[in-house]
């Protein structure tokens, strides 16, 4: 299935999202774009976690995901909405989710996948915003 930017878009306006949040945590590279709408829709401190375990092809580079960059935000006792664009296997996700373990409360929130926010839980599709850079 192919999904549009206002796909996204329409479905980020509608899902329900009863809890409160402190920050938004997004894993860069892949929730970079899945953070800034959120942060669009609830205007909450953003920050980033550098986290890195596939590449641009979607296979994994190693055994497990790898922290880049220490975190440069303190979120203790904080609760987090942690986002990224796509929850295959949740390793990713957990790999952050133990990460952040000194916050108040962690909840997840997806484009694709399964996580506590999730617009679609379907078969993989491109993001709409990723730049074909293949070349033909």
């Amino acid at each position: 299935m192919l999904r549009t930017f206002e796909d996204i878009h329409r479905r980020l306006r509608e899902i329900d999202l009863p809890e409160s949040f402190d920050m938004i945590v997004a894993i860069a590279n892949g929730g970079i774009i899945p953070g800034a709408l959120l942060n669009e829709r609830l205007r909450l401190p953003f920050n980033l976690l550098h986290i890195n375990w596939r590449d641009a092809d979607n296979a994994p580079r190693g055994p497990q995901p790898v922290l880049l960059r220490a975190p440069d935000f303190d979120c203790d006792g904080q609760r987090v909405l942690l986002a990224d664009d796509r929850v295959k296997t949740g390793a990713t996700i957990g790999f952050a989710k133990n990460l952040l373990r000194a916050a108040g409360r962690v909840k997840t929130f997806a484009i694709n996948g399964t996580a506590d926010y999730a617009l679609f839980n379907e078969p993989c599709f491109v993001m709409p915003w990723r730049i074909n850079t293949t070349k033909n």
